[in-house]
């Protein structure tokens, strides 16, 4: 069930209605908890008890730590939590990944070895319900969050508007809002309309359009086309992927909002990012801070002991990131990529301090985005051959290379780009003056900029790029 779509429009309609005309605050989560395993169950039924099952062992494993007086026991049920969490993760994302490159090993080895594929179905959502639970039971086991009800946790891990893509939400965000009687405003009545309308148009106008029209051909075939498409494709994936995520991000906080719950921001103009850091502070924010707060300082250790450690975490920690949003090496180069330019940074930033060296900001700013898109031809291609055809035909293109980019997408494109000048509190602005308005105007226009979208956008509905991970 996609969020641009009619079908969830009339199920979050029915959702909406019973939340709001509940008086007792359980009833009203347990309407939610189904609501959303019907949203989940939508995709694949299948997988709705692998979710719930996920949440009751996060459950019962935090509810155990904090009883747990003796440090050792808690240890080993954090251990075996966490273990619990990336085991599922492990059979259902990577089990064929590690197989077939078990396989090859082999072959390498002189053994004749056909792997033993299951052909593994990915549910979708799994990496991000997983994280969630393990941030839960960390913060339980370290004492930043008391342990929850079932019905909180259960509703914390499904929440339908987070569920499959996120925002990353965490239990100390969210489970005390589920404690407490939901309030609405017209405040926040206009900033959940206004993000949704805004996320509509950046996925169903922009992004798709630039994908159907313009990536998706170029990155089949990078051959067929010239140098000039082959670089405005990769800067046209850059604006899609942005438009294409931080949309699902807003309609996502902006449907939690009309539920009267709040979400935190996940985007903040990641490509005016002075750095690779800065960058990673701006996109998929939530993703950004679990790993720096779960992996990089918890697990290893952050920037404890000398520099050659710190640099051992990052690229760790980047690589790792990598391979969580996929079970392939482009992932993982892509990840290493940037672990290895944030490394980069740091000795670059001790040699600035020393030698006093320092580039305008202009230069900061396009030098990072170069960065981040070189990564997103990785990011985007089916394969490493692909990505470094890619890469070969811009530097080497065919002589009889096609150039379609249109003026549409190139506008698009710049539009995208564009959004990243607005001012970091745009939409609360607006959402404050739309709040000024009558009630009945600010329906009717926002039901016209809606139709004014539907009219727009390319035929069909492509699911959400983040589906996949």
């Amino acid at each position: 069930m996609l969020f641009p779509t009619l079908s969830f429009g009339l199920f979050f309609l029915i959702v909406f209605a019973g939340v709001w005309s509940f008086r007792s605050n359980d009833w009203r989560k347990l309407l939610l908890l189904v609501a959303s395993w019907v949203f989940y169950g939508a995709w694949d039924w299948r997988f709705v008890p692998l979710l719930i099952v996920s949440a009751v062992i996060n459950w019962g494993t935090a509810a155990l730590i904090a009883r747990s007086e003796d440090s050792r026991r808690r240890k080993a049920l954090l251990i075996g939590g966490v273990a619990v969490n990336l085991a599922m993760l492990g059979f259902f994302k990577y089990f064929d990944f590690f197989a077939e490159q078990a396989g090859g090993l082999l072959a390498l080895s002189g053994i004749a070895q056909n792997p033993a594929l299951m052909q593994v179905i990915l549910p979708v959502g799994i990496s991000f319900f997983t994280f969630q639970g393990i941030s839960y039971v960390v913060d339980v086991s370290k004492g930043r969050v008391p342990p929850a009800r079932l019905l909180d946790i259960l509703l914390l891990m499904s929440f339908f508007p987070h569920l499959v893509a996120g925002p990353i939400v965490r239990a100390a965000d969210l489970v005390p809002q589920f404690q407490q009687v939901p309030r609405i405003n017209r405040g926040m009545v206009s900033m959940g309309l206004l993000l949704i309308v805004w996320g509509l148009f950046k996925k169903a106008v922009i992004a798709s359009e630039i994908a159907t029209q313009f990536v998706d051909p170029v990155f089949t075939a990078p051959q067929l086309h010239s140098s000039l498409d082959l670089i405005l494709a990769a800067y046209g994936y850059a604006v899609q992927i942005y438009c294409d995520f931080s949309a699902y991000s807003d309609m996502a906080i902006g449907i939690a909002a009309l539920l009267g719950y709040r979400f935190p921001r996940n985007f903040d103009r990641p490509y005016r990012a002075e750095s690779l850091q800065e960058f990673w502070r701006r996109w998929h924010i939530s993703l950004s801070r679990w790993l720096r707060d779960y992996l990089y300082i918890d697990a290893l250790g952050g920037n404890k002991g000398g520099r050659f450690r710190v640099y051992r975490n990052l690229m760790i920690t980047m690589l790792l990131g990598g391979l969580w949003h996929g079970a392939s090496w482009t992932f993982v180069i892509w990840g290493g990529l940037h672990g290895a330019a944030l490394v980069v940074e740091r000795a670059w930033s001790r040699a600035r301090l020393t030698k006093g060296v320092v580039l305008p900001r202009w230069a900061r700013i396009a030098l990072t985005f170069h960065v981040v898109v070189l990564g997103w031809i990785f990011f985007r291609a089916a394969s490493f051959g692909d990505a470094l055809a890619y890469l070969g035909g811009i530097v080497a293109p065919a002589q009889d290379g096609l150039t379609t980019v249109t003026p549409l997408v190139l506008l698009l494109i710049a539009f995208g780009l564009a959004i990243h000048a607005l001012s970091w509190d745009a939409m609360t602005r607006a959402a404050q003056r739309i709040r000024a308005l009558p009630a009945p105007l600010v329906a009717a226009g926002l039901a016209m900029l809606m139709l004014v979208v539907d009219a727009m956008r390319y035929e069909g509905v492509a699911p959400f790029i983040y589906f996949r991970f």
